[in-house]
């Protein structure tokens, strides 16, 4: 997802992590083949099957509730709300729903609330398969995603680097974005890449999401199949490849922002995304 309004995003300090206005202006497709490489073992996982979420893993973030999200975005993001956040029959739920939590002493006078988690500064990955397996939240007016972040934040968005791994805007429903941010290729400057997948029953059925990163290039893909591909120029310049450093996993449902370009359907609300599980594998050392 994104991150910031658009020359502010430029300068956007680590906590107020990042969600960026996408557009599909600069695509770079892919058609391959795209599974756990041979070599690789499982490092990290949350499979959801505990009472509730385990706070080894995962963080609230609620940074910008009182100012109000990037883009225009119309959520206020809960933690510790089962409402908002919840494991269930082995599943993570993060639900999105029309209520306005005015009594909490963030609130920024949202009439939406939701939830975002993130692994920032509990774990992160430099490199490796992501995969994760979910059902998204849909309906005019949401805006699920998957996506990393650097964890080196002094370069600011969008030096730091941003990974999309999945983005879904309810209004057009089926259509899975990925995309890459990076200084020289971001949406502000209208160079972001950027490529999309049909999946008409991503509403109603779970597929897997996926990441493959190696030094040489990235391939982000739904079930086996990778739709985009981001080459390393291997010149050294963090302007157009600043993933050399480790990147954090965040998992949220917006509502408003880019998700909101053709207005919010009030009979959408409440809308789940479920996560069955998060997994990431690197290469074996030695």
């Amino acid at each position: 997802m994104r991150c910031g309004a658009l020359a502010a995003a430029l300068l956007l300090p680590g906590a107020a992590s990042a969600q960026t206005i996408q557009a599909p202006l600069s695509t770079a497709h892919a058609d391959e083949p795209v599974a756990v490489p041979a070599g690789y073992a499982l490092v990290w996982s949350d499979e959801f099957d505990g009472k509730r979420l385990d706070p080894r893993k995962w963080a609230y973030d609620t940074s910008r509730n009182k100012e109000g999200w990037w883009n225009n975005e119309l959520q206020y993001y809960a933690a510790n709300r089962r409402e908002n956040v919840r494991l269930e029959r082995g599943r993570l739920v993060i639900e999105a729903r029309r209520e306005r939590l005015s009594g909490r002493a963030d609130h920024g006078g949202q009439d939406y609330s939701s939830g975002k988690i993130q692994t920032r500064g509990l774990a992160d990955w430099t490199g490796g398969f992501v995969e994760v397996r979910a059902k998204l939240a849909c309906g005019k007016g949401l805006w699920p995603a998957i996506w990393m972040l650097g964890s080196d934040e002094k370069a600011g968005w969008p030096g730091l680097g941003e990974i999309d791994i999945m983005e879904h805007v309810g209004w057009d429903p089926g259509r899975i974005h990925g995309s890459i941010h990076t200084k020289a290729y971001n949406h502000v400057i209208k160079t972001q890449k950027t490529a999309q997948a049909m999946v008409p029953d991503a509403c109603t059925a779970f597929h897997d999401y996926q990441l493959d990163w190696n030094q040489d290039r990235m391939l982000i893909g739904v079930d086996g199949r990778a739709f985009l591909r981001f080459d390393n120029d291997h010149k050294g310049n963090p302007d157009t490849w600043p993933f050399a450093g480790p990147q954090y996993l965040i998992l949220n449902v917006a509502v408003g922002g880019w998700g909101g370009d053709k207005g919010i359907d009030a009979d959408a609300f409440p809308s789940r995304m479920e996560v069955d599980y998060v997994r990431v594998w690197q290469k074996k050392p030695g």
